[in-house]
């Protein structure tokens, strides 16, 4: 008697028979859009809620000490959340996601699809100084991966949805839908084709009409341009460009080398007590630090910089446009540091929000000083270089010039500031560029070799696995087997004319005998006793580690030493051999499978 076929069989019968690929791909961007959009309210209303509760009724209506102790508080019920709730790590969301692309084929574990959910708004909205785009990002990639596991779909069309969901958190969060786009191109690396353009074009909708459906039309960034662009300005937008590649690198040296301090303590307890304290103290000091900061970049653009720093514990004059202007730096300054404390002590969110608050900070500073030594000329527009310096950072801290122009363009709705953003934008990338080649996302994968570019190839080899292309049919000899041993039990047992030579305590690989070694003198039966495989072994011309070795290594160790098979090791001991032909036969058949 047979088994009765479930529902998910009978629906992927029907829907091989009636829908093609393609249209599948493209319904099932528009669900990946929607539960991105859904994804990002519950995120942001969590938060908010959160955020004023505390930030609004109990700081101002009892004590300032507040700001001490929420992020503390905060930090330690995330952390009781993933022990005892969710149980599995929660990692921060682009960079986790990029893993998933690179290391796992796109597929992401279940848990990845609530566990932001649960934490990323109690992180935030008790002052945790990140962002929630990160997190919004990487629970609808995983909600995609799922669906895309769920469906039997292949790893291209998984990374294509993740990109979707990518494209809608950004879609729906700041109402930016060709930015969103742009976001998902440039920073997972999709292919811009047909194929791909389509689905992103249609989660992006989906998404901005689900967020709109829920907010109206209020925007999280709502710029309006009202200063003109003059081309007078231009000298001034290309100083902004290099101190925002300057700020940038800031930014990456400082972050990195925070998390580089907590990762080096093994204690969970001693990394949260350590962090929250820290994040606590400087929001304690400097309250503007408090969650992401959008309510601050909106103050700055409206020219209303006495809301921003008026919250001072120092008192400072603010009459005094010195005095401004340092605590403005102070907070560009002292914002990294936060985002870096708050992840270190085991918060969950995103750098996207503290890169564009810093952006916005650096921008507002930049003008006031430009137009305070008064030995200009030109007054240059305030509003604007807060805006535009929002570019030039997410420029260079996300190596995203493109996604910082259109962002900044649509959520100011319209283009008259191309000209800045653009000139900004590349200056600041440039200079970032040089001095640190990948983005924050990225610089864990790319110093492993483990991240997917652009570069058609290294993504090609990125997917595939040395596993499946080792080949163990070759008879190993040992060191003391004569000449007639080799011929009797290797040479006519095998099929291949390299032998491995292993020791036999150890397993590890001595040398290999080829079949050009010894051909000269197997016929001679009076060296069958005195000859041994020690005698007429030779050095491998390489080696492959299977542990760490990864496939862009491999080819160049083919390329290197012109070897069509080499022997592969792991633990020092010998494992099989790589054959070059079907290493490329392997490539070929990952390209094809990449590219359609």
């Amino acid at each position: 008697m047979g088994h009765k076929k479930s529902w998910l069989t009978k629906f992927l019968i029907w829907r091989a028979k009636h829908i093609s690929h393609r249209q599948f791909v493209a319904i099932l961007s528009i669900l990946v859009g929607f539960t991105s959009g859904v994804g990002a309210v519950l995120l942001k209303n969590l938060t908010h809620f959160f955020q004023h509760l505390m930030e609004g009724k109990l700081v101002q209506y009892y004590h300032h000490a507040f700001y001490f102790l929420f992020p503390i508080i905060g930090l330690v019920l995330v952390s009781l959340i993933i022990k005892y709730i969710i149980r599995k790590k929660v990692s921060h969301g682009i960079p986790s996601t990029l893993y998933a692309i690179s290391k796992r084929k796109g597929i992401m574990s279940r848990h990845q699809m609530w566990g932001s959910l649960f934490t990323a708004p109690i992180t935030v909205g008790f002052g945790g100084s990140v962002g929630l785009e990160g997190p919004t990002v990487a629970t609808g990639a995983a909600i995609s991966s799922n669906i895309a596991k769920t469906l039997h779909l292949n790893h291209a069309t998984r990374i294509l949805l993740i990109s979707c969901a990518s494209a809608g958190a950004l879609s729906s969060i700041f109402k930016a839908p060709i930015a969103a786009i742009v976001f998902a191109i440039e920073v997972f690396s999709l292919d811009l084709t047909l194929a791909s353009l389509l689905p992103l074009l249609l989660a992006s909708l989906s998404a901005i009409i689900t967020s709109y459906f829920f907010f109206g039309n209020d925007a999280l960034l709502p710029f309006k341009i009202v200063d003109a662009f003059t081309i007078a300005d231009v000298p001034f937008y290309m100083v902004l460009g290099v101190i925002g590649g300057i700020t940038s690198i800031y930014f990456y040296e400082a972050y990195t080398r925070i998390q580089n301090f907590f990762d080096k303590i093994s204690s969970p307890v001693q990394r949260l007590l350590l962090g929250g304290v820290g994040i606590g103290i400087l929001l304690f000091l400097v309250p503007p630090l408090y969650g992401e900061g959008f309510d601050t970049m909106n103050n700055l653009v409206q020219g209303n910089t006495n809301a921003v720093l008026g919250n001072n514990i120092f008192n400072m004059d603010l009459d005094n446009m010195w005095v401004v202007i340092i605590l403005l730096a102070g907070l560009v300054a002292f914002k990294v540091v936060a985002s870096a404390f708050t992840f270190g002590a085991g918060g969950v969110g995103g750098i996207f929000a503290p890169t564009l608050f810093m952006g916005s900070l650096m921008g507002n500073c930049v003008a006031k000083f430009i137009n305070h030594i008064g030995i200009f000329k030109n007054v240059v527009s305030e509003s604007n270089f807060t805006l535009v310096g929002m570019t030039g950072l997410m420029a260079g801290v996300m190596h995203a010039p493109l996604t910082a122009i259109f962002l900044i363009a649509e959520v100011t709705g319209g283009y008259e500031l191309f000209i800045p953003l653009m000139l900004t934008a590349a200056i600041s990338y440039a200079i970032t560029r040089y001095a640190h080649p990948h983005s924050v996302y990225a610089m864990q994968l790319a110093r492993k070799g483990e991240l997917i570019t652009h570069n058609k190839d290294h993504a090609v080899l990125m997917f595939m696995e040395i596993d499946k292309v080792i080949e163990k049919n070759f008879v190993p000899v040992y060191p003391k087997m004569t000449l007639g041993e080799i011929l009797h039990k290797a040479v006519t047992n095998s099929k291949r004319n390299i032998f491995p030579v292993v020791s036999e305590k150890s397993g590890a690989l001595l040398g290999i005998i080829l079949m050009d070694d010894i051909r000269p003198i197997m016929f001679d039966q009076s060296l069958y006793e005195k000859v041994t495989a020690t005698d007429v072994m030779q050095t491998p011309p390489s080696t492959i580690e299977l542990k760490s070795d990864k496939m862009s290594d491999v080819m160049r160790k083919f390329q290197d030493s012109g070897a069509w098979n080499l022997p592969v090791l792991k633990n020092g001991k010998y494992e099989g051999f790589v054959s070059k032909s079907k290493l490329l036969t392997a490539y070929r058949r990952e390209l094809i499978n990449y590219t359609q």
